[in-house]
């Protein structure tokens, strides 16, 4: 036997040692996060609150206090409202001529009913695109609990 061969029990380029871990399609995880359900199994709530998200799923127990939705919904929603709300205005400017208390009255209205209900989906959204793209602590690893952190170039230790 020569020094490259390998046995049966060997593993080679690409293969992995471990069972497939279970496939996440965006998706679907996107949408049951809209949908105010817990990405990976359908059925649990995801929020306790308005934007409180849930410990753990009741279904399926995926752990949630890792998640970090952070920024983004925030953003994702005033941009949507934005064009809804500057495209309605400049429509409506074209066919009626308005005064600007009477585009105040009619745009900021419905610009706070629209960034009220959509924030609580849209940040559904974002933890169920997290839990399927394996961020911030959704991966299949365990946690390292017992990981030693070197001290920085630097830093003195007493």
């Amino acid at each position: 036997m020569q020094a490259n061969e390998t046995t049966g029990s060997a593993l080679h380029f690409g293969d992995t040692a471990t069972a497939t871990p279970a496939e996440r399609p965006l998706g679907r995880a996107i949408k049951r996060g809209m949908l105010n359900r817990c990405p990976a199994c359908g059925t649990g709530r995801l929020f306790r609150a308005f934007l409180k998200p849930v410990e753990n799923c009741a279904a399926c127990g995926q752990d949630y206090t890792h998640q970090r939705a952070d920024d983004l919904p925030p953003y994702l929603v005033i941009t949507i409202v934005g064009h809804v709300v500057v495209g309605g205005y400049m429509a409506t400017d074209l066919v009626w001529s308005l005064t600007t208390w009477q585009h105040l009255a009619i745009w900021t209205p419905i610009a706070l009913v629209m960034s009220i209900l959509m924030m609580q989906p849209v940040k559904g959204g974002v933890i169920g695109l997290q839990w399927a793209m394996k961020m911030h602590g959704f991966n299949d690893k365990p946690a390292e609990t017992d990981a030693v952190v070197a001290p920085a170039y630097g830093d003195r230790t007493a």
